[in-house]
């Protein structure tokens, strides 16, 4: 590298010394020549100098030339970037819908199970819904249905009973049931039991199972009516 640059240099030197000699020659006048040899030499030396300012202001304009031009080419760059930009800020960006994450939370929506407690005896109809912990979602009795107290075990009110409970299960997003029903300790179970649990089906649930809970007396106290039974 050091030896091609002194190359370069010596033939910038030379180029400089031919010019120089042909500008003297140009300029120097024939009145010049009668003179003495100091007069020729001044005169050449005020030649090489003019002529090397203007090799110098020459190779000054072919940079500043340059660098004008490597200006304007970084501005109109710079400008291209940016309505680039400006095009993709305004069209419309596409919503990426990955179908597991929907799917992922429609589950996690649909897999909300509760608990259905049916209490039924012969003067009325109870349910009430919770979810796994135990907290109340939804408790509705036959006297919220009817006001006629003798109606309130009906089966048809129980199907009303348990609609009504369902309706607000369903709205927190309730769709599976575990079913729980109980009824008199010795008398059993109350005509609005089996209405009630179908209801439930019908309003869209998924009945995970079905269990009595009914208490089984095992001995227990002495029954109601004596030693000779209820006297008639």
């Amino acid at each position: 590298m050091p030896e091609e640059k002194k190359k370069v240099e010596k033939k910038v030197k030379e180029e400089i010394k031919e010019i120089v000699e042909e500008e003297i020659e140009k300029k120097i006048p024939t009145s010049l020549e009668t003179k003495t040899k100091k007069k020729k030499e001044e005169a050449a030396e005020k030649v090489a100098e003019e002529v090397a300012e203007e090799v110098a202001a020459e190779i000054v304009d072919k940079k500043k030339k340059e660098e004008a031009a490597e200006k304007v080419a970084e501005e109109v760059a710079e400008e291209v970037a940016a309505e680039i930009v400006d095009k993709k800020k305004k069209e419309p960006k596409e919503e990426k819908v990955t179908p597991q994450k929907t799917e992922s939370k429609t589950k996690r929506k649909e897999d909300k199970t509760g608990i259905a407690y049916i209490s039924s005896s012969s003067n009325n109809t109870r349910v009430h819904i919770t979810d796994l912990s135990g907290s109340t979602i939804s408790k509705v009795s036959g006297g919220m249905i009817t006001k006629h107290s003798r109606l309130k075990a009906n089966p048809t009110i129980a199907m009303f009973v348990a609609k009504r409970a369902a309706e607000r299960a369903r709205d927190l997003g309730f769709t599976r049931l575990y079913v729980r029903m109980k009824g008199k300790t010795r008398f059993g179970h109350g005509p609005g039991t089996n209405s009630a649990v179908k209801s439930l089906g019908k309003a869209g649930f998924d009945i995970i199972s079905i269990l009595d809970t009914t208490k089984v007396p095992r001995g227990g106290p002495k029954k109601k009516g004596g030693r000779r039974g209820r006297r008639v």
